[in-house]
């Protein structure tokens, strides 16, 4: 609800593209997703075939600056780790909206990994759900300074 547009990994949008299409239409998500244009970044598909889907074609990096000067609305990545990770590394996150689960998996893949470089976060807001999940939103705010928890 907070986006104009998605940005997916090559993964996450054949996940994806495999189950909405076809997911219950008297869902009211469903229509969204289905609905809401997709851009996917991928090194590795020639085309995509999911309703309003478009494929970022050349360097990733390039592509998104692009998306972001344009006035095409905001965006949103979903799922998308090493996406994700290669935004961060190129200084192209606007904002962070970080959900955590009331579930301990015990293993996964980490969103801030090795060689992740080291910001900042201004909280903007956090809200908790019915279910448990805290949902915070943060911003980039340059070089984190190191202080006490006091």
């Amino acid at each position: 609800e907070h986006s104009d547009a998605m940005l997916l990994g090559r993964k996450t949008y054949e996940i994806f593209a495999s189950y909405w299409p076809t997911a219950d239409p008297d869902n009211p998500f469903t229509h969204r997703m289905n609905s809401m244009h997709k851009y996917v970044a991928s090194r590795t598909l020639t085309s995509v075939e999911w309703q309003n889907s478009t494929l970022l074609r050349g360097d990733t990096v390039d592509a998104v600056r692009k998306l972001k000067a344009s006035d095409g609305g905001s965006l949103n990545v979903v799922g998308s780790g090493d996406l994700a990770q290669t935004l961060m590394r190129h200084d192209l996150v606007d904002e962070y909206r970080l959900t955590v689960h009331p579930v301990i998996i015990g293993t996964g893949k980490r969103l801030f990994a090795d060689g992740a470089i080291p910001s900042a976060l201004e909280p903007v807001s956090v809200t908790t759900t019915k279910g448990g999940t805290v949902v915070g939103v943060y911003r980039p705010n340059g070089k984190p300074s190191y202080d006490s928890y006091q």
